[in-house]
């Protein structure tokens, strides 16, 4: 795409010369030109390009890219936020990949001149999600499924304290790292990565139990339990469409969404309701909607 302007003269030129000025060997550029002729799974994308290639020399005749394709300051800010979140979710050993990749991306954007279809941008910072060398040594547990010892502190406690725990796997969601083991009652427990402060590697091994992860993945989310209770929860069409492409439901027809909930955790749910204000109500049961009023009554 770089090169095709380039091209666009109505002469032929060397190929050697068109192949170090696009910094790459004569096999590759041969490779690419002939892909660009190729694309038959994109319709009209390349009807009217015609490639000639010699021993020596190559022309190309074609009525679009006349100019250097560029991509515009919101799509090079999008790929700069989704490069930032992959390398929350990825250990030391991939940063150097994508940090050339943002430093790349850093200079574009840079270098861009500043102009109203950019100008209401803004610019945000991803929260830590913990620190990657405890999510190296983590990952190194689950694969060799050792124990480990940690220090951790709960969102519930002020101070922190030491742990001996079987990783069984890892898990990713909304922005964070867990690591999930089973606790002393048979029932998976979830640690916040950003919450463990050390992480040893202990000489003990343990079981893999396949059946953790799997119900993990099914679930799609870190939490997971084997509770009965559940909440009904109805969110307005105001949220209901980023609610639903979350889970995966389907909106009703007047734009909103309903869902149950299991519910292991009644304070989550109390605070997971709260959190949209007005735009979600608890439909049921009726003791889960009279937690949610008395916290209200509380606040006031």
């Amino acid at each position: 795409m770089t090169v095709i302007p380039h091209l666009l003269d109505d002469e032929e030129h060397r190929v050697d010369d068109v192949a170090k000025q696009t910094g790459v060997s004569r096999d590759q550029l041969f490779d690419d030109l002939v892909s660009m002729t190729q694309r038959f799974d994109v319709a009209g994308f390349v009807d009217s390009m015609v490639v000639q290639v010699g021993p020596e020399l190559v022309s190309l005749r074609t009525s679009d890219f006349h100019r250097p394709l560029r991509l515009t300051m919101p799509e090079l800010c999008a790929l700069e936020l989704g490069l930032s979140m992959l390398r929350q979710e990825r250990t030391p050993d991939d940063y150097a990949v994508i940090d050339r990749a943002l430093v790349r991306l850093h200079t574009a954007i840079t270098q861009l001149p500043s102009n109203d279809d950019h100008a209401e941008l803004r610019h945000a910072s991803l929260m830590p999600t913990g620190d990657p060398e405890h999510l190296a040594l983590l990952r190194d547990a689950v694969s060799a499924r050792r124990m480990i010892r940690m220090r951790y502190r709960s969102g519930r406690e002020s101070t922190s304290s030491d742990r001996t725990i079987c990783p069984y796997t890892l898990a990713y969601a909304d922005h964070m790292w867990y690591v999930i083991t089973v606790g002393e009652d048979d029932h998976l427990r979830h640690y916040r990565l950003d919450r463990i402060e050390s992480v040893e590697l202990l000489t003990a091994c343990f079981e893999s139990d396949h059946g953790i992860a799997a119900k993990v993945r099914a679930q799609g989310r870190a939490f997971a339990s084997d509770t009965t209770r559940c909440m009904t929860v109805r969110y307005s069409p105001k949220i209901a469409r980023w609610i639903a492409e979350r889970e995966g439901k389907s909106l009703a027809a007047d734009g909103s969404l309903t869902i149950e909930h299991p519910v292991a955790d009644e304070t989550w749910a109390v605070r997971h309701v709260l959190q949209y204000e007005p735009e979600a109500e608890v439909i049921g049961p009726p003791a889960m909607r009279a937690m949610v009023r008395a916290r209200l009554e509380a606040m006031l």
